[in-house]
């Protein structure tokens, strides 16, 4: 049973060893095994590093993916594939040992299973007040609410999607791979598509992985402004909510209990005391989660920052994607 790993990556030469050695060593037999790195034309040393591990792993495999955008890197690396089935991975991730072995044990002996993926902890590579803040808040369900990868599950779990699935190749290929009209949610969107044409998606955690994070509260900002950004592109380009989960718009409706009655206020003053309402309200949770559950090697006040910013910057991001609408319907 052969098994093909993507990753799509660019400028990814911190993480790119450690990723390849972690399905390398992951116990799953090395003759059955390709691991296909698409690339998008690093600049910043990566591809001497893939070189490299294909010079000791000849089952590590450049891909070259000239127009370096993710979707597109992700159709590369299916078409390119050989395997009965394919991982699907990332750079910045490394995998448990039995990883793979147990993905395919569980899609082979769950019902009516077409992907499989494991529980996600999030790490950091520097342990800092800011990067231990932010990865606490990203395995909190307030901070990515039912999002049950980052949050853990006891037992097999059906969801909507996993980060680093293991698919069923042929049923990935008929679908026609990722919408690459998709710079963000390509990876949702495609599970839902696929849960559509019937089967089902697992989570199990008897299979774990790591992903490592971004360690500024300026990166995280900048991420997930772009997520919600392409929530509301997403929508608008599938011209399906069902592309995405009621999760992936909280922010927004957060965002907008702020601005509505403000606007409101100016019509009659009392409506913009809503607005003070729903910050307070927001602050205080913040407050109590952050007291509650902050981590050693950070603080309470990190901490409420990590959440405001996630939240906040998810939220202005798909603002922004309802205002550039009517421009980007043009295009």
């Amino acid at each position: 049973m052969k098994i093909s790993v993507v990753i799509p990556c660019r400028n990814e030469v911190r993480y790119i060893s450690g990723c390849v050695h972690s399905l390398i060593e992951n116990g799953f037999d090395p003759e059955l095994l390709e691991i296909l790195v698409v690339d998008g034309m690093s600049d910043d040393g990566t591809i001497d590093k893939v070189q490299a591990l294909n010079s000791n792993y000849p089952q590590v495999k450049l891909v070259p993916n000239p127009k370096r955008v993710t979707p597109v890197a992700l159709n590369l690396g299916i078409e390119n594939a050989t395997g009965d089935y394919i991982l699907i991975a990332s750079a910045h991730s490394s995998f448990d040992k039995g990883y793979i072995s147990m993905l395919v044990r569980k899609i082979q002996s769950l019902e009516n299973a077409i992907a499989v993926g494991g529980v996600m902890r999030t790490e950091v590579k520097n342990e800092t007040p800011t990067s231990l803040a932010i990865k606490a808040i990203l395995a909190h369900r307030f901070g990515v609410g039912n999002a049950m990868f980052r949050i853990g599950t006891n037992a097999d779990l059906k969801v909507d999607t996993v980060p680093f699935g293991l698919y069923r190749a042929d049923l990935l290929k008929a679908a026609g791979g990722y919408d690459i009209r998709l710079i963000r949610n390509h990876d949702i969107e495609l599970s839902k598509r696929l849960l559509r044409d019937g089967g089902n998606i697992y989570l199990t955690p008897e299979a774990q992985c790591t992903y490592y994070a971004r360690e500024k509260f300026g990166a995280l900002a900048k991420n997930n402004y772009n997520n919600g950004k392409w929530n509301i592109l997403t929508v608008f380009i599938t011209k399906n909510f069902s592309s995405l989960s009621v999760r992936h718009f909280i922010p927004l409706i957060f965002l907008m209990s702020l601005i509505l009655p403000l606007v409101a206020g100016l019509i009659w003053c009392p409506l913009a005391y809503l607005s003070a309402i729903s910050l307070i309200t927001y602050t205080l949770a913040v407050t109590y989660f952050a007291t509650t559950s902050v981590p050693k090697g950070t603080t309470i006040f990190h901490m409420i920052y990590g959440f405001f910013t996630l939240h906040l910057a998810y939220g202005l991001g798909s603002l922004l994607g309802l205002l550039i609408l009517p421009k980007f319907a043009l295009k």
